[in-house]
């Protein structure tokens, strides 16, 4: 009942919320919905999105300053991928931001490793504040790091180190959410305790609406909850509402969901309630995201078309 009267409020909210101006002027796209292309073509790839209208980018690494265990794992699993680039495809980081600006567009978040953030935090604000960005990413958290509750309270401590050495460096610490953790183990619902146990001026959080949404928990509760926390937030919608197999802890879980993603606008997730909580709560930065799509030119202008629309 409390979801309800939350989503409820939300959306009674946006009429007003929208009404007072756009959601965002600058819609942002999460570069891995694009690494195939950006690998063969970096340059005509970003001069390709800021064609559709795309301002913003997210990067992802590693990079060249990244940890060796960091590029060790990468180039383990880029063999099933299907190509290899990352981070700044080659070039320096003054090439990149050169390369965005000849396009009109910036870079404000980096998303990176835990080796990186714990081991090499001082070359990687180097670059972010080479290329503008402000905040640097954690997408997931090691398999191996968050088998148990306990697991989940070292990570929040670790967190909190991160975001003291973050701001040291002139940047922020953000962790981007997956799809486990959601559900409840021994009466703990595992995420939460790192949502509850960081520090709110060192640790920021980015929703991901999809894998929020698949591990069973509600974007808009979150965002009331956790006000002024989220920052940044994933775009993506869902053909049809789908949960995961298990705890979403996995990666075959995932996999067996990406066939449900759709362009933002084109499915059944409610986005414009979801975004009107994402501003209110303090969400700055929305930031498309369709994982290596099929099609990018029309997918990705599908969704630009629906945000820059709201």
């Amino acid at each position: 009942m409390q979801t309800a009267t939350l989503s409820a409020a939300a959306a009674l909210l946006s009429g007003k919320l929208f009404a007072q101006g756009r959601l965002t002027k600058k819609v942002a796209i999460q570069l891995f919905s694009v690494p195939k292309a950006l690998d063969t073509d970096f340059a005509g790839t970003i001069k390709m999105l800021a064609q559709i209208g795309y301002k913003q980018v997210e990067m992802y690494g590693p990079y060249p300053f990244s940890t060796q265990a960091a590029q060790d794992r990468w180039n383990a699993v880029t063999p099933s991928l299907g190509f290899k680039g990352s981070g700044f495809f080659g070039h320096t980081a003054k090439e990149v931001k050169d390369i965005l600006t000849q396009n009109g567009m910036t870079a404000p978040s980096m998303h990176t490793d835990l080796d990186t953030l714990q081991n090499a935090m001082g070359k990687l604000a180097d670059a972010a504040h080479t290329l503008g960005a402000t905040y640097v990413v954690l997408p997931a958290i090691p398999d191996d790091k968050r088998k148990t509750p306990d697991d989940y309270k070292n990570m929040a401590d670790a967190f909190n180190k991160i975001g003291e050495s973050a701001k040291k460096e002139g940047v922020k610490f953000a962790y981007h959410n997956h799809g486990y953790g959601w559900r409840e183990v021994n009466g703990q619902v595992p995420i939460k305790l790192i949502l509850d146990h960081t520090d709110p001026a060192l640790v920021f959080l980015e929703m991901d609406l999809y894998w929020t949404t698949a591990g069973g928990a509600d974007p808009v509760t979150l965002f009331t909850t956790y006000k002024n926390r989220y920052r940044m937030v994933h775009i993506k919608d869902m053909k049809e509402k789908v949960h995961f197999s298990g705890d979403g802890g996995d990666s075959k879980q995932w996999i067996e969901l990406f066939p449900y993603m759709t362009s933002a606008g084109s499915g059944v997730l409610d986005l414009k309630t979801i975004l009107t909580a994402a501003k209110k709560s303090g969400v700055e930065y929305f930031i498309v995201e369709q994982d290596m799509v099929a099609n990018p030119e029309v997918a990705l202008k599908k969704s630009y078309d629906f945000v820059a629309s709201l």
